[in-house]
């Protein structure tokens, strides 16, 4: 091992030998989906449901296409429990404080969140993860079969609650019309398209309601932290990562529900019913996701271990996800607010979409080159920094994203 790499050795995520080069794959390919729901929702205030009264049968059509078949934060929030685990056996197999550096890096991450929050996008994702971190952190002891009770019940109450209450609302409410919503909608496209405090004045003022919505999905995020957790626990992935009988078996056998669920969540969220269903659909797609989720996964090690150049350019993505992620918001607000040419509900979303293949496919490119020549995204280095209150040791990345041999142990 170089010099460099050594001093590095400090409960990052499997370095060197260690790093599992399918986690990379399944993060880098996560972040496709994310970025398709959260353009839709910075792309104007109708562009998640299809558009607005007049919209077309082809933008109406997108938007129902991605809500039946992207699950979004669960793929991502899986890798970040098994990526959790891997930090902690490399601070274990190193010596290094993994509790302070774990403290050190979710605070790293609530302060990056609320930045992203209030200057690109109120609906980020980074501070609900750095909460569920220590809450994670206190969980860590659990064995492999704990952890999954644990998330099976989360996933099973939280549904459960989503159901009933919405099926109160089908029962007791009238639904929201396009008139009703219109001048809402309104406001809303004129701060967007303002100056740069009126964007975000708008930012701050749908805060709370995005920090309440992450509030209530939070334990299904955490769900998929302890399913995480508990695969890495019996090393799933260095297990089954690269056994295509194994792949094409679990994506057959999981890939029907998954896909019903999500015709049942889209026909829901987006028509023909109406709005008063938005949460029994939610509550499918509590249940469904997992099985979607994983069925996405196992394909795409499928595909990725038949193609290793797509393997990996998709992990180079995957070790600078953060990066990416931000970068996302940045070029999204840009295009869709004051800050640049404020086509804030002037974009159909079949065009929104499309936009998003283009964008998703310049940043694998300049990932795949920049990892090539260092190891870390210029986010990641800011993160490791605060978490080692150093910066990081520098050197290529391509070496340290060999499929790992080692295991990992429980974590304790």
């Amino acid at each position: 091992m170089k010099p460099d790499e050594d001093e590095d050795k400090d409960g990052d995520e499997a370095e060197g030998a260690g790093r599992v080069r399918e986690l990379d794959v399944l993060r880098g390919f996560a972040l496709f989906g994310i970025l398709l729901v959260n353009a839709q929702l910075m792309a104007g205030p109708w562009t998640s449901f299809g558009g607005g009264p007049g919209a077309s049968v082809l933008d109406r059509t997108a938007a129902w296409a991605v809500t039946a078949t992207t699950t979004v934060y669960q793929l991502f929030s899986f890798v970040f429990g098994y990526s959790f685990a891997l930090q902690a056996d490399a601070a274990r197999r190193s010596g290094a404080p993994f509790a302070t550096h774990h403290l050190r890096r979710a605070a790293g991450l609530f302060a990056l969140g609320l930045a992203h929050a209030v200057l690109l996008f109120p609906g980020d994702i980074l501070m609900t993860y750095a909460v569920l971190a220590l809450v994670l952190y206190g969980l860590r002891g659990l064995s492999p079969r704990a952890a999954l009770r644990l998330a099976v019940c989360l996933v099973a109450v939280l549904a459960a609650l989503l159901l009933g209450y919405g099926l109160l609302t089908v029962a007791l409410t009238d639904p929201v019309t396009p008139a009703e919503y219109a001048p809402e909608a309104a406001r809303l496209t004129a701060a967007y398209r303002g100056g740069a405090a009126s964007v975000i004045g708008a930012h701050l003022r749908e805060l709370p309601s995005a920090l309440g919505a992450n509030l209530m999905y939070a334990p299904d995020m955490l769900a998929a932290f302890l399913a995480g957790l508990a695969a890495a626990g019996t090393r799933l992935l260095e297990r089954r990562g690269q056994d295509p009988v194994w792949l094409r078996r679990t994506l057959l056998r999981w890939l029907p529900a998954g896909l019903a669920g999500g015709v049942v969540t889209a026909c829901c969220a987006n028509g023909p019913l109406d709005s008063r269903w938005f949460l029994v659909g939610h509550a499918v797609s509590l249940l469904t996701a997992p099985a979607l989720t994983a069925s996405y996964a196992c394909g795409l090690l499928l595909l990725t271990g038949a193609r290793p150049a797509a393997a990996r350019v998709l992990a180079a993505s995957g070790r600078m996800a953060l990066t990416h992620y931000l970068t996302q918001s940045l070029v999204l607000a840009w295009v869709f607010t004051g800050y640049g040419l404020g086509l804030h509900d002037r974009v159909g979303t079949a065009a929104v979409l499309a936009g998003c293949v283009l964008l998703y496919a310049v940043q694998l490119a300049c990932g795949y080159r920049l990892m090539n020549r260092t190891r870390y995204g210029p986010a990641e280095v800011v993160l490791r920094t605060v978490t080692l209150g150093r910066p990081p040791g520098r050197g290529p990345a391509c070496a340290a994203s060999r499929p790992a041999s080692g295991g990992v142990r429980p974590v304790r």
